[in-house]
């Protein structure tokens, strides 16, 4: 068991505000409600054990809660696998992962995946790791937006720039999942120096970086839809999945799709029509 962190507290604060009592299960009570979420004591009592005990862990003046009364404040908080694996790490029951060095993965994309990008003539797909790094991208990808070409950061890109807000108009959803994503990364890789480097840079240069990042979320879903105004074609909705690249940990090829017969499906075929020659 290593030393417990100082985040804990921090995480549990979070999860708490972010939980509403219908969403818990408990009566809200009449009166005016001081906090946006669960008091205290309502999470002390979902978890089974005392306003005193659960506010020292919070606080950190408890600094050695067991497995068991972990498990019980993640049920009651209603966290989800990944959270839970975060909560028990934050407080020293868990080793972080080993991530076999995603800043190198560049170098070791599968042949097999390669060759699939260089056939996919029309599908925007793009390969990330861990730091959001972009590492491949088809020229459809690139096409939909130019930060999707390797060697852009796209956390830089996001937070740094104004073209992600620019041109996707569901910006606030993907930029709070990509925050989720380091999140997830640093948690399986707390000290890794590079992406220690890149946090602190985002948190000194952007609010709305910072804002996310002590949100403690660490479970983005595996998909979703991007909303984008594209200057050539017009409106876009696709539809975008999450695959891990396998013997890579952390890194992921990204595929965006258009429903059949939509008019996204309509522009995208423009967009890729128009598209230079391969050479």
């Amino acid at each position: 068991m290593t030393a417990p962190s100082p985040a804990l507290g921090a995480f549990l604060r979070t999860r708490r505000d972010a939980l509403t009592p219908g969403r818990a299960g408990v009566e809200p009570g009449t009166g005016r409600r001081r906090v946006p979420g669960l008091r205290r004591e309502e999470l002390a009592g979902l978890a089974g054990m005392s306003v005193d005990y659960y506010t020292r862990i919070e606080q950190g003046r408890d600094r050695n809660p067991s497995p068991e009364i972990l498990d019980a404040l993640a049920r009651a908080l209603r966290l989800d696998p990944a959270a839970t694996r975060h909560l028990h790490r934050l407080a020293g029951h868990l080793p972080p992962d080993d991530p076999a060095g995603p800043g190198d993965a560049a170098g070791r994309l599968p042949a097999g995946l390669r060759q699939l990008l260089t056939v996919w003539s029309d599908v925007p797909a793009v390969v990330q790791n861990a730091y959001l790094d972009v590492l491949a991208a088809t020229p459809p990808a690139t096409a939909l937006a130019p930060f999707y070409r390797p060697g852009v950061n796209l956390l830089r890109a996001a937070f740094l720039g104004d073209s992600v807000r620019r041109r996707y108009r569901n910006a606030p959803e993907l930029l709070a999942r990509a925050v989720a994503s380091l999140r997830a990364f640093a948690d399986r890789a707390p000290d890794d120096p590079r992406l220690r480097a890149l946090r602190d840079e985002l948190i000194a240069a952007s609010a709305q970086f910072r804002t996310l990042w002590e949100r403690y979320d660490v479970s983005p879903p595996p998909g979703g839809t991007v909303e984008i105004d594209h200057p050539a074609v017009g409106p876009l909705s696709l539809e975008y999945q999450r695959f891990a690249v396998p013997g890579l940990p952390g890194t992921l090829l990204v595929v965006h799709t258009a429903a059949p017969g939509t008019p996204s499906a309509a522009a995208l075929e423009c967009l890729v029509r128009e598209l230079p020659a391969p050479s």
